[in-house]
């Protein structure tokens, strides 16, 4: 990192709500935010988030035809700029990713394509990965470069990875970052389960009563239990120390890795040893309070990247944390919900404890990891400070 860059707002609409005192009391609540729909385990938006949602499809003729995921980011975003008191003529830049992209509106395209042979006239334009930043950068009427990309559940961080990097760079001042997901669909969630890794539903009622039925960062499980959640965050982004900052990133690291098979990590996670490694640099490993964990609630994933961590950290683990035992995961958007979680946690200085997880907590809290990885062994971790 040439220079700290600011976090000045962050704007999420998630199972969680969309407003930050909303937000950060369920977070200190002691309930998850799953439901169950067609036999499935899921986290979905509360009702007067989804209500917020429908108002913005309904507001323009335009975004009528656009998918979940494209305005749950214009959304975000909108009510990020407005936070940090950006205006369209800074010309700021844009890199909101996915992991999926317009997966719902894909799936009823398709479906109409197979009863009638023939690809409704904005089936191409409205499912491409383009989509969301195009949209948002449409909507907020800025005119700085926007960049849409997918590197599976580490997109959003990756987002922030650029951002960073055009910052650094010299060529934007400000910059807009983050993922949005809408993957509760049939055919995603079956691709899930066929996996292996979603959590089972043979006795929804009972599971759902259970404390939290995502057992993220649980090592002692035995049986996968990823539930997927439908989420939007963005982060505003700029150079230098702002007054008006949230939290600062000190440093960001990433790493990739050989995989042995599509869909899983090493055994100890190399490539998130070397993000950690790349995020830490020459700072004391004592001075990280907190790693927010990217752990998706797999027996496999959330191991291998508790080894990672042991690795890199030795005998002084931070305490660890996660919100996917509350949200489950939200795919391209996870990371900057992560995110938005350790700059609440930095601010309210309150660490969101894991239940069932045995461990000493932070007295205080001075700097937080963030940790992503997904599908392909793109790891990115972020060091944050307040």
């Amino acid at each position: 990192m040439q220079q700290p860059i600011s976090i000045t707002a962050i704007s999420s609409i998630s199972p969680l709500g969309f407003q930050s005192g909303s937000i950060w009391k369920n977070y200190k609540s002691n309930n998850h935010f799953f439901t169950e729909k067609e036999g499935n385990l899921i986290a979905q938006l509360p009702l007067e988030a989804k209500q917020e949602i429908e108002m913005l499809r309904n507001s323009n003729s335009k975004y009528k035809n656009l998918d979940d995921s494209v305005l749950f980011g214009i959304f975000a975003a909108r009510e990020a700029i407005k936070k940090a008191g950006w205006k369209a003529s800074d010309n700021f830049g844009i890199n909101i990713g996915s992991s999926r992209g317009a997966t719902g509106l894909f799936e009823t395209y398709f479906e109409d394509f197979l009863k009638n042979n023939k690809a409704q006239t904005l089936s191409s334009p409205t499912t491409t990965l383009g989509n969301i930043s195009s949209w948002i950068a449409h909507d907020l009427q800025t005119k700085g470069p926007e960049i849409s990309h997918s590197i599976t559940c580490s997109t959003a961080l990756h987002a922030m990875l650029n951002g960073v990097a055009w910052l650094n760079s010299g060529m934007c001042n400000k910059f807009l970052v983050g993922g949005s997901e809408a993957p509760l669909t049939p055919f995603t969630i079956a691709q899930m389960k066929a996996l292996k890794i979603y959590a089972r539903g043979n006795d929804l009622l009972k599971v759902l009563k259970e404390t939290f039925p995502c057992k993220a960062l649980d090592f002692n499980k035995n049986e996968n239990t990823m539930i997927l959640g439908e989420a939007a965050a963005v982060a505003c982004l700029e150079k230098g120390k702002a007054k008006n900052a949230l939290a600062y990133i000190e440093n960001i690291g990433y790493g990739t890795e050989l995989l042995k098979h599509n869909a899983s990590l090493s055994t100890n996670a190399d490539c998130f040893q070397r993000s950690m490694a790349m995020a830490l640099g020459e700072l004391n490993h004592e001075d990280v309070d907190i790693i927010v964990t990217h752990t998706p609630g797999t027996i496999k994933g959330d191991l291998a990247e508790y080894n990672a961590i042991k690795k890199i950290f030795c005998n002084k683990i931070p305490a660890l944390t996660t919100n996917k035992m509350k949200v489950g995961h939200s795919l391209g958007a996870s990371g900057l919900l992560s995110i938005e979680m350790a700059v609440l946690m930095l601010n309210h200085q309150t660490f969101i404890d894991i239940p069932y997880l045995e461990q000493s907590h932070p007295k205080k809290i001075s700097k937080i990891m963030i940790n992503a990885v997904g599908f392909g062994g793109n790891a990115v971790s972020v060091l944050l400070s307040k």
